[in-house]
């Protein structure tokens, strides 16, 4: 398989590295990052944003009628968690796995300053970082409460000037109805974002949709019980939907 994407940013869903959407699954993680090291290997620029569902959700502490604000910066904080545990993975499974010897590097960049352990999110460096086929990891959503990890990706990805957004959550497919709800809802394999906006299809936020559309940016969204469905992504097979013009 030949990769038909050059850089991508890949949004992995928090839930999906847990067991039961909870915590860690270290053999998920380990499997995730094993893809990501292939791809590398390949050629393909690799950026992450990952999401903090398996630690926190702002909504959750909204629920309980904690400040919107204090429950947002917390789920930020779970970003870096995911983000570290993530760029552990990468480091450690992709030693000597480059074809000159060398190892596979991953970064984290936060858009909240945490120097100690991670980059201030810098787009140039980000980019530089790509360019020698390390990882980026970007964390903390985008620094401001009020916008999802969705809305994260699609910044960075228009930012860094990605050829595609994919987005690996625990669904397969975009269906045209709650499939956890209806049980004969059925998948959608291509759309577009306008179609996906007027029926108010569970796709991503419509701040983050919006701006893929602005950019003309394509959304390929897929389950990642198959890890091996991010390579068969990035090599252009038909995995799941696809959100374009």
């Amino acid at each position: 398989m030949k990769p038909v994407y050059k850089r991508v940013l890949i949004k992995l869903s928090g839930e999906a590295l847990g067991e039961n959407g909870k915590g860690f699954s270290a053999a998920t993680i380990d499997e995730v990052a094993g893809r990501i090291i292939q791809l590398v290997q390949q050629g393909v620029q690799v950026a992450l944003v990952i999401g903090a569902g398996n630690i926190w959700r702002g909504r959750e502490g909204v629920s309980r009628d904690m400040d919107r604000v204090t429950a947002d910066y917390m789920g930020m904080l779970g970003t870096v968690i995911n983000a570290l545990a993530m760029q552990d993975a990468i480091e450690r499974l992709g030693k000597g796995k480059l074809q000159d010897g060398a190892d596979v590097q991953a970064r984290v960049q936060t858009a909240i300053e945490m120097r100690q352990i991670a980059e201030p999110y810098i787009r140039r460096r980000a980019v530089r970082h790509l360019e020698k086929n390390r990882v980026v990891i970007f964390a903390c959503g985008t620094g401001s409460p009020f916008f999802t990890t969705d809305t994260t990706a699609a910044l960075r990805a228009t930012e860094i000037g990605a050829d595609a957004l994919l987005l690996a959550k625990n669904t397969d497919y975009i269906y045209d109805a709650d499939p956890r709800l209806v049980k004969d809802a059925k998948p959608i394999y291509e759309i577009s974002y306008m179609e996906v906006l007027q029926r108010g299809l569970t796709v991503m936020d419509s701040t983050a949709l919006t701006l893929c559309m602005d950019n003309a940016l394509p959304i390929l969204c897929f389950g990642l019980k198959d890890p091996e469905n991010l390579l068969r992504a990035v090599c252009g097979e038909a995995v799941g939907t696809k959100v374009s013009l």
